[in-house]
């Protein structure tokens, strides 16, 4: 029971955690989901336990599958799944596991604002190969729009931004590097 008691602790913050990422009120998932704002409040301080009846419409407004929502422990698989996390509003999926080295990541960019003023730079070498929607690039002084099928690498010392400037999610391969990596193509 110890383990259940765990879980169930674990969902409000899990619930406010989601709610924020998505830039939704209280008010907003009550609208949407049809339950009370001062339940959805108790819900995520931990005040009421969770339900079923409650559970599952909060798992279609945040788009998550039951089991993520209260982040179950997985049973019966031996494969190892990896765990999306979300940061600015972009959905991160881990391709690899190792420290160090090449990272690998799908990754779902949201339609969103204009770029803003001032591009980012970091260590780090990157490559994105574009899935489906567009991808708009700033690059130093180049302006960039990459669509499905298109590939991009670069040094990012060099300022840039990467943003999805369109109307419908767009999902990319990225693979990031260190510093002085690079990929190796064999024709």
């Amino acid at each position: 029971m110890d383990d259940l008691d765990t879980v169930l602790d674990q969902v409000g913050p899990r619930l406010r955690q989601l709610r924020l990422e998505r830039d939704a009120t209280l008010a907003d998932l009550a609208a949407e989901t049809g339950i009370s704002v001062s339940t959805l409040s108790r819900l995520e301080s931990g005040q009421r336990r969770p339900t079923l009846e409650l559970l599952l419409p909060l798992a279609a407004a945040h788009r998550v599958a039951l089991d993520e929502l209260v982040d179950a422990p997985e049973t019966g698989d031996p494969r190892v799944h990896q765990k999306a996390t979300t940061r600015h509003g972009r959905t991160f999926v881990p391709l690899t596991r190792r420290p160090g080295g090449l990272q690998s990541y799908k990754i779902v960019i949201p339609p969103g604002p204009e770029p803003a003023s001032d591009l980012r730079t970091h260590e780090g070498y990157e490559w994105m190969y574009v899935l489906s929607g567009e991808v708009r690039l700033l690059l130093g002084t180049r302006d960039l729009t990459l669509g499905p099928g298109e590939v991009v690498e670069f040094d990012t010392r060099t300022p840039h931004w990467v943003g999805n400037t369109g109307t419908v999610p767009t999902e990319v391969l990225a693979i990031f590097g260190p510093q002085g990596e690079r990929m190796h193509v064999r024709s």
